[in-house]
This record gives structure tokens, sequence and C-alpha cells, in this order.
């Protein structure tokens, strides 16, 4: 069996569509020496879809005063990461989350104050931009933390022994759960359908590096005897990770209203997403973000969106 950094290095060392990496590459030049690497991942990863698609992309960064000539952007992105930013090239249009390499590798793992990172990286992405060879290990190291946190996660909630494809797929639902995201209720299964077989290798690998004891026989994971008082531990913090993960949603929604470039209408978007209205923005607010978003942001309380 290859192990999970190996499985990991590999996956991201695929090669992805046409076009991404100069768009990559054009990301991280905007940043200078202090871009690290630049992550592809998300549903134009699966699709291949790029044309009139919002593509997503993560820039790892060495530290925030580096990447931004200003402070206050520095200092919301280490309140509150990632930040957020549109680009464009070439006809195609993405947004960019931006973390720090150290950032980066904590929100891949169990203490991570929200689901959103390693939620993400546990599904499959690709490096498709990087500084050095440095910057390329740094980057396997954080998204080996993924899919054992995921994993975990899902173990604490198992009767007593699961497939490993049902795992995932329950991990994958109590991630939607623990943020505000307008996905079809069938979405996990969609994700994990594309691609069973990676599932199938990513897991087996990463029920290594889970705290939760388990073992793999005959094709079903089985718990072990939990001495360390393990599931206990894991079912108590989600609860709390729910509501935090939602109101950590809604306080980055409020902090794009003027962090990203049109930021009140990507607001807006995102909330009509949410919370199924149908939002439409006034000149006032668009002069004013700060002060519509503290009008907007309410809509999502309203629908009862943090319980």
């Amino acid at each position: 069996m290859h192990s999970l950094t190996q499985l990991v290095a590999e996956e991201l060392a695929v090669p992805a569509q046409a076009g991404v990496c100069d768009f990559a590459a054009q990301i991280a030049a905007q940043y200078g020496d202090a871009a690290r690497a630049v992550l592809f991942y998300g549903s134009c990863l699966r699709s291949e879809q790029l044309q009139g698609e919002m593509l997503d992309f993560y820039l790892i960064v060495s530290d925030y005063e580096a990447a931004y000539g200003k402070t206050w952007l520095a200092t919301w992105n280490r309140r509150l990461p990632p930040n957020v930013f549109p680009f464009q090239h070439d006809e195609l249009i993405a947004k960019v989350a931006v973390l720090s390499e150290r950032d980066f590798h904590d929100l891949n793992r169990p203490a991570a104050s929200a689901v959103s990172v390693w939620a993400r990286f546990a599904q499959p992405s690709r490096l498709v931009w990087c500084a050095d060879d440095a910057a390329r290990q740094s980057a396997v190291n954080a998204i080996c933390g993924a899919a054992p946190t995921l994993l975990n996660a899902a173990l604490a909630f198992v009767e007593r022994e699961v497939d490993v494809l049902d795992l995932w797929q329950s991990g994958f639902q109590m991630t939607y759960s623990a943020e505000l995201r307008a996905e079809r209720k069938d979405r996990p299964s969609s994700v994990i359908a594309f691609d069973p077989e990676r599932y199938e290798r990513i897991g087996a690998a990463a029920l290594h590096h889970t705290q939760i004891a388990n073992a793999l026989r005959g094709g079903k994971i089985v718990l072990l005897p939990d001495v360390d008082g393990r599931i206990a531990l894991e079912k108590n913090r989600w609860p709390g990770l729910r509501r935090r993960g939602k109101l950590l949603t809604i306080a980055r929604l409020g902090k794009a209203a003027f962090t990203y470039a049109g930021g009140i209408d990507y607001l807006a978007w995102k909330i009509n997403r949410h919370a199924g209205t149908h939002i439409h923005i006034r000149p006032w607010q668009r002069k004013w973000p700060l002060v519509a978003a503290l009008f907007l942001v309410p809509k999502l309380l309203a629908r009862g969106a943090v319980r």
C-alpha cells in the first residue's frame, strides 16, 4: 500500500487542464517573492469545464506582511482567513483564496476553528504552480492532514463498522452541514461517484492517521476499543464547530464586501445562493459596501441559517 504522503504528492502532480497553469502563474506573479504555491480545486477540476465558470484557486504565501502592500489586508487575512479576491486571465475568471503556509498547514488539521479548508482539500486538488521544491513539500505536508481530519470526524458517528465510501459520504455530509453552502442533498455522493477508486485509495491510507482507532477488515472499517476517549471528544466538539463554521461563513462574506473587488455584488450573489433570496444591489450599496453588508448579512440569519 502506498503511503498517504505519496498518494497526495502524486495527485497534486497530475497535470491540470490547459490554461490553468498559465492562470496560476499570473496569480503568483501578482505577489512576487511572497508567492509559494497555487492550488486548483473544486467543480471545474472535476468537470474540466473552464469557460464561463468560476475557477477556484488557493494561493499560499510565505506570510501576509510580505504578500500585501496594505497592512489592513494582512491583518484581516490573519484574523479571519482566508482573504478572497477575483482574478481574470485569458477570458477565464476565478476567485482566489489567500493563506499563509502556516495557516494552510494548521487549517488542514483537527484543531482548525472551521471545516472549510480541510473539507475542500480532502477532495482532489492540483498543485499548478510552486516556487520551489520546499514549497511543493510544504503543500503536500499540509494537505496530508485533510483526509484524516475528515474521516476521524466521521468515525465518531458510526455504529460499529462501515464501508470506506460510506464513511467519506458521512464526512462530507457533516462538513456541508457545518457551513452555509447551497448544495444539493446528493452532492456528497456525487463528489465521491466522480472517482470512487480515488476515495478508496486515499481513505485506506488516511485511516492510519486518524485519532480514533480503527482497522480495515474484509473491506469494512471496524472501530477498535476507544481507550483514550477520542470518540466522545470528537462528538462533543461538533455542535460548536457547526455553529462556529456558519458564523465564520457570514463573517467572511461581510469581509468580502470590502476586500473583494465588486464585493457587495459578490456578497449578494452568495446570499442569494445560500438563502434562496433575490437581492438586487442598489447604487448606494456599491458606494458604501460595508454599511450595505450590515443590512445584507442578517438576511442569512433571518432564514434560520445558523443553529
